[in-house]
């Protein structure tokens, strides 16, 4: 039954991928500009909107003012991606937020930019997902009641599309992306065709409303940080650098200039077509479509063609989240401070964990949401511009500190950058407190003391672990007459819990295999020396063995070596031992990567075998003492 049921997974999300491939799964810039960017661009569907519909509250005159804060919102995307260019530079592997602001501003400050972040790739999936099924249902009003279970399943096949891995996550996302881009471009040439050969220059006055506020500074900078959210999802070409074929870092900062670029372009002409045909916001219909359908005909095939590509990269806009929120969380766990599991590879090289766990958060937020955006999108851009601002600020001391040839240019260029994220940071704060945005207020220090926490146990945990360099050293017995017993253990990392199994399976085996499995070639050189360092290197029956894995799994190669050893010694007992760390608080239960109880599983599958479980319990934060290990025969 297990079988089967691998079989079909491996079918639903593709043939297992060798590690050797990595490199193939890398992306041309053509392909990772879609991968990376349909949350950016996809923004243009409704930034100019959620301007608007905080204008408006000012009454119709207010509406002038939307171009003026379009064009404070471009030269701030300029600003950041400048910024974003030189993050892309000092860290060619990856300079999102949370690197950056470890590395320049300490740990801590790091912690706030990755929580910051966590949060925004979550709402940025859920707001995407719920926008793209209510522009469905404007389409078609009797879905309505349905918008939760179709967001739930669009967001299934995006999270499959992401299983699937970077490549086909590419494929099936440049087309829809692009299609919006194209559409966009002919709305804005027949646009202007229009103003220039029909309409005229002459802005047309929008529908008489009556304010409801006075026009004031806090109701301009209310509408400003609702427009901000067209900035959403620029962090993620800097934090994906490793997704670009080589030379990645200069790709990635030509994809983010391109990106850059189309995202000033497609705003500005939203805008403008807002301003030129008197667009007001709409209840019933969203400002692009209004736009659509002043300039291509209410019922057109082109009209029509703009809004399935809008509903397309909506949805797709998903994918910005599902390509950040794994690797940030794959950081994290590298760092500690998320369990390890996260940063695990699947079969299709791909952070399967990170993925799952952005599904099941992004399915309670819209099933708590109930499909409306209207409380999550105005959390929307806080939690970005508070990593845009930390990125910044560290950029601003790593200049600082390191110096180098033009370190004044950069160090301003990332100070202004920080200033001016700074004070939209403060904007979106003041101005949405009340709708929503005391939440993330809350959250984010919630979500810092979690990680801290983690990292606080891990660091306990490893202590209580160590190796104990005063142990007696691991030598096999010589027995006469011998027992015809070998024992092979499975190690899992060079920590006490497996010295601890090798001393056990001395104590009644002949000879003894420890099996190391191998995920990086260049750790064979230094797990060498560690066991070298705690158990010597004249052990007689007692040896190391190094497995490459030429896939994710690191249970198959070690699988393949007990059934071959297995054949080739049929005259002996071949004992499989296992040490299996136990955790004794309930925090330790996620922490700790139990991967010895799965490997006992798929070697008990084919025949029967002869099984030692060595059994250590992990002190819990109380006790941060050694404890005895127990070995038992099961």
């Amino acid at each position: 039954m297990a079988a089967v049921s691998v079989r079909w997974f491996s079918r639903l999300l593709g043939r297992p991928l060798p590690r050797s491939s990595a490199g193939d799964e890398r992306l041309p810039n053509i392909q990772a500009l879609p991968i990376l960017s349909s949350d950016a661009l996809s923004s243009v569907a409704y930034a100019t909107e959620a301007a608007l519909g905080i204008l408006i509250l000012g009454g119709s005159a207010a509406l002038k003012l939307s171009l003026p804060i379009t064009l404070a919102i471009i030269l701030l995307i300029v600003i950041v991606v400048l910024s974003y260019r030189q993050a892309i530079a000092a860290y060619p592997n990856g300079g999102g937020s949370y690197v950056v602001a470890r590395d320049n501003l300490g740990r801590n400050v790091g912690l706030v930019a990755a929580a910051a972040l966590l949060i925004d790739y979550t709402l940025t999936a859920a707001v995407s997902l719920m926008a793209g099924t209510q522009a469905l249902s404007s389409l078609d009003p009797t879905l309505l009641p349905y918008e939760v279970p179709i967001a739930l399943v669009l967001l299934v096949l995006v999270g499959w599309a992401n299983l699937r891995g970077v490549k086909e996550a590419g494929r099936v996302f440049a087309i829809p992306t692009y299609a919006f881009v194209l559409m966009i471009a002919l709305l804005t040439v027949a646009g202007l065709k229009d103003l220039t050969f029909h309409h005229g220059w002459h802005p047309d006055p929008p529908p008489l409303t009556a304010a409801l506020e006075p026009i004031g500074l806090f109701l301009i900078l209310r509408a400003f940080s609702s427009g901000c959210s067209a900035m959403t999802g620029i962090e993620a070409i800097a934090n994906g650098v490793k997704v670009f074929r080589e030379p990645a870092p200069v790709n990635a900062r030509k994809t983010l200039l391109v990106m850059a670029i189309l995202l000033s372009a497609m705003v500005f002409a939203v805008s403008g077509m807002g301003f030129m045909y008197g667009i007001a916001p709409n209840p019933d219909i969203t400002v692009l479509a209004q736009i659509g359908q002043r300039v291509f005909g209410n019922g057109s095939v082109l009209y029509w063609t703009l809004q399935i590509t809008t509903l397309l990269i909506l949805v797709l806009a998903a994918n910005t989240a599902f390509s950040g929120f794994p690797r940030l969380a794959a950081m994290l766990a590298e760092d500690r401070c998320l369990p390890v599991q996260m940063n695990l590879l699947g079969d299709r090289l791909v952070y399967q964990n990170g993925i799952g766990v952005l599904l099941g958060i992004t399915a309670l937020i819209i099933v708590i949401c109930r499909g409306e955006t209207t409380v999550a999108v105005n959390l929307y851009a806080l939690g970005v511009f508070t990593a845009f601002t930390l990125s910044q600020l560290g950029l601003v001391n790593r200049w600082r500190t390191q110096r180098g040839s033009g370190w004044r240019g950069r160090m301003f260029m990332n100070a202004l950058g920080s200033i001016t994220t700074f004070v939209v940071l403060v904007v979106i704060v003041v101005s949405k407190f009340d709708e929503g945005a005391w939440t993330v207020v809350i959250a984010i220090p919630l979500l810092v003391w979690g990680l801290a926490v983690i990292r606080r146990r891990y660091r306990q945990i490893f202590a209580a672990l160590a190796p104990d360099p005063e142990a007696a050293p691991l030598q096999v017995v010589p027995r006469d007459p011998p027992t015809g017993h070998h024992a092979i253990v499975w190690i899992p990392s060079m920590m006490r819990p497996a010295f601890e199994a090798v001393r056990y399976a001395c104590s009644f085996a002949d000879s003894v295999t420890a099996v190391v499995v191998v995920q990086n070639d260049q750790d064979a050189g230094s797990l060498s020396q560690m066991w070298d360092r705690y158990v010597g290197t004249n052990t007689g029956a007692l040896e190391l063995v190094l497995l490459d894995s030429p896939f994710s799994s690191l249970l198959d190669p070690f699988c393949d070596f007990v059934t071959a050893e297995e054949r080739r010694h049929p005259e002996r007992t071949t004992t499989v031992v296992m040490p299996v760390a136990i955790p004794r608080d309930r925090l330790d239960v996620a922490l700790l990567n139990q991967r010895a109880r799965a490997l006992f599983e798929a070697l008990s599958d084919d025949q029967s075998r002869v099984f030692s479980i060595v059994r250590y319990y992990v002190p819990n934060g109380r006790h941060q003492a050694g404890s005895r290990p127990s070995g038992s025969m099961d």
